[in-house]
């Protein structure tokens, strides 16, 4: 199952390369195994173009590593309190993405300015406060992840599946590796949108709430009609 685990994270790592997430070595992707509670995660500083599966580093609870002789990222604290604290994700996504990370650097939610990021994220998604001087000197990853947690206040991490940590990036979950990066690739294509909605119209525009909720429970509500049934769904 390790093996397994490692594999899709390897290839969801090399995913941020594909879809132009990520520039040298600013980003990684983890993967979760609730059963074991170990994580697999990207060796820190290690290339996408030389990074191969085995390369991928498991760690324990406690960020520990094992089964490998590399380093895991300096992101692995972050990555473990945030599977610790939002229940079901399975997959965590951090970049350094040119638009989500121009938010970041602002300090500004992306807001829901169309029903192109309705269809992805439920409201405007949000930015962090700044970390203390002390959060950052006590264990500056590990409060990453506390203040992301922090920001959500309790939202559902399927509805909201990204946060923008102040100066610094995103970082997006979902229920598996793949997921999450699919919620990455969303994530820069909205920030990229709202960015030039923001250029031509400063204000952005008044997009109706009720038009926005329609796009997002369409596709993700109780009753979500879009897409195909899955195999084992229509019985």
């Amino acid at each position: 199952m390790m093996t397994k685990l490692k594999e899709r994270v390897w290839k969801a790592n090399l995913g941020l390369v594909k879809h132009e997430l990520v520039f040298l070595t600013w980003g990684n992707v983890s993967g979760f195994d609730r059963e074991s509670g170990h994580m697999a995660i990207k060796p820190s500083g290690v290339s996408f173009e030389e990074l191969q599966s085995r390369d991928i580093v498991l760690v324990d609870k406690q960020g520990c590593a094992f089964e490998n002789r590399l380093k895991p990222s300096s992101d692995t604290s972050t990555h473990l309190v945030l599977y610790e604290n939002l229940n079901g994700i399975g997959g965590i996504v951090h970049t350094h993405s040119p638009y989500a990370t121009i938010f970041a650097q602002a300090k500004m939610p992306i807001p829901a300015l169309g029903t192109t990021h309705a269809d992805c994220f439920s409201g405007e998604v949000p930015v962090t406060r700044w970390l203390t001087e002390d959060e950052v000197r006590e264990d500056y990853e590990e409060n990453t992840g506390h203040v992301i947690v922090e920001t959500l206040g309790g939202h559902d991490p399927f509805e909201m599946c990204a946060v923008l940590f102040a100066g610094h990036g995103p970082f997006c979950w979902g229920r598996t590796p793949e997921e999450a990066l699919e919620n990455a690739i969303a994530l820069e294509a909205v920030a990229r949108m709202a960015w030039g909605t923001l250029a031509l119209k400063p204000g952005g525009a008044s997009c109706p709430g009720y038009l926005l909720d329609k796009h997002y429970q369409r596709k993700h509500g109780p009753d979500a009609y879009y897409g195909q049934i899955k195999k084992g769904d229509d019985q």
